[in-house]
């Protein structure tokens, strides 16, 4: 039996999240422990790097599961492509020591939220973008941006039925870069909480459209301060882009 450690690209649109649940077959893990378990003869279970919600996208969700079959492992991302459906790609495999589990060594993550800020929605990037047709001031999210930085309490960014009870969390990079009409958000840290990153680009896009002031933005980090953050932003615009161990 050997530990293999996966990288996975997934377009998330027709599936409920990562974590396999009782009510839907259609979840990314539930797929992959589906066609891992063909390959291997008896069922696996697959260990994911964390949840993605349902919509989110991922270019590199990293999971571990353990093999029985003897499969060079270079011909293992082959075998599995070859069951999987076409929204759902594994890119990488390699066999790491016994000990590696893909959640509980996480050093941090990278996410990338888009937006496409123009008249008109384009019919390729509509299921990876939140449209936003009205104008952003850019500057003053880009300022806003910096707020987030370093260790804080992230309690008001947390949806409810998240049920961390540590909730303080560091963002160690936040950048901004323009592709044609769309902003591109990445933001990289030590861990985030359920639905974080939306409700932090839900908090940047009010104050992009002038209904929150920014020197408003560090009195929510205070637990009094829980439900006062902004909206939620769409699942469609937000890809896990990189797992860092």
């Amino acid at each position: 039996m050997v530990n293999v450690k996966v990288i996975i690209e997934y377009d998330g649109s027709n599936y409920s999240g990562w974590q396999v649940q009782n009510n839907t077959d259609m979840t990314i893990q539930g797929i992959l422990e589906e066609s891992i378990s063909n390959l291997n003869k008896k069922k696996v279970n697959i260990i994911g790097s964390g949840r993605t919600d349902a919509g989110v996208h991922a270019l590199g969700q990293v999971a571990n599961f353990y093999l029985d079959v003897d499969i060079p492992i270079e011909k293992i991302p082959d075998a599995l492509n070859s069951l999987l459906p076409p929204d759902i790609v594994c890119k990488d495999a390699k066999i790491v020591n016994n000990k590696f589990h893909a959640r509980y060594d996480v050093y941090g993550k990278m996410y990338r939220y888009r937006i496409n800020n123009s008249k008109h929605k384009s019919v390729f990037s509509r299921n990876y973008v939140y449209n936003i047709y009205r104008p952003l001031d850019i500057s003053s999210m880009e300022r806003a941006m910096l707020y987030f930085l370093g260790k804080h309490d992230f309690s008001a960014f947390q949806a409810s039925g998240g049920n961390i009870v540590n909730t303080i969390r560091e963002i160690e990079d936040f950048s901004l870069t323009k592709n044609e009409n769309e902003w591109w958000f990445e933001i990289a840290g030590t861990g985030f909480l359920y639905k974080m990153v939306r409700i932090i680009m839900g908090t940047l896009i009010e104050v992009g459209l002038g209904k929150r002031e920014i020197n408003s933005l560090p009195l929510l980090f205070y637990k009094k301060r829980i439900g006062r953050a902004g909206f939620t932003a769409p699942a469609k615009g937000l890809t896990l882009v990189k797992v860092y161990y």
